[in-house]
């Protein structure tokens, strides 16, 4: 069973080492046990945005599952730097209330009292949702609701902030303006980010570093550092080349 540190002197605060011995889906139903993920060994610093990538089914989910305690089913052990590390998690559904308004969905996230409630309608404007707090979430499109998601992950001020696909099955434009719109967020408010994703150019364009999985008992394959400013991330033809030297695209 899984050992889950809050404080570990070798990690510094905001940082994670992340140990994934062995992760074994249990046979289920006359089906054999799956082997998912194996010999997982990672050291991320504070502050970095580190993208997980690979091909669907690889595990990448999972292994988040695992970071984030919802899954302590693996051999192996999180370490988190910090006594009271706060850990924040945005999925590929924007997961908001229907019953509660766009302000409301976002305070839920702050406890009663906590100063940081006045920073909501800031918060608002700055992910392009200015004037819409008062809207329940049904008249919001989907990518308005992911700017609200986007917002309520970023007002706790988390210390790891775990994002899975986040702006899976968007249009284009409507996903690349998120992306922009995450890049200023976290250049706003550093954070430690773990990023979910398929798709290499959202890898490429957010990521200072990449790790992609592979493999049948998936493992990491491939640790690159982004050589990208923040003014080359949304220069498409930069990001196209820095894909290019990362994953050997021509």
């Amino acid at each position: 069973m899984a050992e889950v540190a809050e404080r570990h002197n070798g990690v510094a605060d905001g940082g994670l080492k992340i140990h994934v011995a062995r992760k074994v889906f249990p046979a289920v139903a006359g089906r054999d046990a799956h082997p998912v993920l194996q010999d997982i060994a990672i050291d991320i610093e504070p502050r970095s945005f580190v993208v997980i990538t690979g091909p669907s089914g690889c595990g990448k989910s999972t292994l988040l599952n695992i970071v984030a305690g919802l899954d302590g089913d693996f051999e192996g052990e999180i370490l988190l730097g910090g006594r009271d590390t706060k850990l924040g998690y945005i999925f590929q559904a924007p997961r908001l209330l229907p019953w509660r308004t766009v302000y409301e969905n976002i305070a839920l996230a702050l406890p009663d009292g906590d100063p940081r409630h006045a920073q909501i309608d800031d918060m608002l404007r700055q992910v392009g949702l200015e004037g819409f707090g008062s809207q329940y979430p049904e008249r919001l499109s989907l990518g308005m609701q992911r700017r609200a998601a986007l917002a309520r992950g970023f007002i706790t001020e988390p210390d790891v902030l775990l994002m899975d696909e986040p702006f899976v099955s968007l249009d284009d434009p409507t996903a690349q303006g998120l992306r922009e719109l995450l890049i200023g967020l976290w250049n706003r408010r550093p954070t430690t980010v773990i990023f979910i994703t398929h798709d290499r150019t959202e890898a490429v364009m957010l990521g200072t570093r990449i790790l992609r999985m592979g493999g049948a008992n998936a493992t990491i394959v491939q640790d690159e550092t982004v050589r990208l400013s923040t003014a080359e991330r949304t220069d498409r033809e930069a990001v196209r080349a820095e894909q290019g030297r990362i994953f050997h695209e021509t």
